[in-house]
């Protein structure tokens, strides 16, 4: 049997979670930037994470996972309806029974398993929406470098569904429904822009926002003494920063293009102020990315020296920009 969602609207988006989430809004008739989607969702952070069991440190440029389409139906007024289980067959039931009233699905998961990811790495913190399947495959709504309208088997669908590991979830999904209650979107901004600005300045460990960036520009300089594979980790990383679904810069060039398009909205001056503080910094997180790369070729700690340098600088430049956005 073959059960497609007729009209699906497919967002074309650079990261995961706006991506799936905006084709939900679409279907409901909310069409919005993917920077001003990434804004609303309150999604600029940062984490340094490094544990054991990590093959080396994770580059973080985001609020955690799920929060991101959390603090968008918030601030849109819209109902967030999300389902977990450990049952596989109570998670197609979930899916199932949406699909059949014509409403797409939210799905998070590890995109290792997905057919069409030619990259194959355990990442379970994946998103895309679901609008329809046949006897044997699932058909999904992806990044625009993923392809966009894609597909991949339905047991692959399942194994990337209840996949364990770091920023995992138990057969997660959710659907976005209109409560017939209007937003004010030069209103649902300013909260956005302060509750990130809060939260940004306000990082509960020493990994995490203007903090982190610090703590980073020492680690970066460890994880290089003590890495067993230089040229894979310093590659990686530089890749995931700039084409992991960050809209490069990881994600300060979308935060950058949201506080643009706030201030034509919204004509504050401190919101332009922050916009041009925010195109030098998505310049220097560019840097870092590329110094990466370059210590990838050369194994010099010459450029983790730079690269480190530079942190420091964003950590004082991210707080500054962040401190003028909660005032405004």
């Amino acid at each position: 049997m073959t059960y497609l969602i007729k009209n699906i609207k497919p967002f074309i988006g650079q990261h995961c979670e706006t991506t799936a989430t905006g084709t939900l809004l679409n279907q409901i008739g909310i069409q919005l930037s993917e920077p001003m989607l990434f804004g609303l969702g309150e999604g600029l952070g940062f984490i340094f994470w490094n544990m054991k069991t990590m093959d080396f440190p994770f580059f973080g440029g985001r609020i955690k996972p799920d929060a991101l389409t959390q603090n968008i139906a918030r601030n849109l007024n819209l109902k967030l309806e999300v389902e977990e289980t450990t049952s596989s067959k109570k998670a197609w039931e979930n899916v199932d029974n949406k699909i059949v009233k014509d409403i797409p699905v939210g799905l998070k998961l590890d995109c290792y398993h997905l057919d069409y990811f030619t990259d194959k790495n355990h990442f379970a913190g994946h998103y895309v929406a679901m609008y329809g399947y046949d006897e044997n495959s699932a058909y999904l709504v992806d990044t625009k470098q993923q392809g966009s309208e894609v597909k991949t088997s339905l047991k692959n669908l399942e194994l990337a569904r209840k996949e364990k590991g770091p920023m995992s979830s138990k057969n997660l999904s959710y659907t976005i429904q209109s409560m017939n209650k209007n937003y004010d979107l030069k209103k649902s901004i300013v909260v956005a822009i302060k509750n990130n600005a809060k939260d940004y300045l306000n990082p509960p460990i020493k990994n995490i926002g203007y903090k982190g960036v610090l703590k980073s520009s020492e680690e970066i300089k460890h994880w290089f003494r003590n890495s067993k594979n230089i040229e894979s980790d310093f590659k990686t990383t530089a890749m995931l920063m700039e084409k992991g679904g960050t809209g490069g810069a990881l994600f300060r060039n979308l935060y950058r293009d949201f506080l643009k398009e706030s201030y034509d909205l919204l004509k504050i001056e401190k919101l332009n102020d922050a916009y041009e503080m925010f195109v030098e910094i998505a310049i220097l997180w560019t840097q870092v990315s590329d110094l990466f790369e370059k210590t990838a070729e050369t194994k010099s700690i010459d450029y983790i020296n730079q690269a480190s340098a530079i942190l420091v600088d964003l950590s004082k430049k991210e707080k500054r920009a962040m401190d003028l956005l909660l005032e405004i």
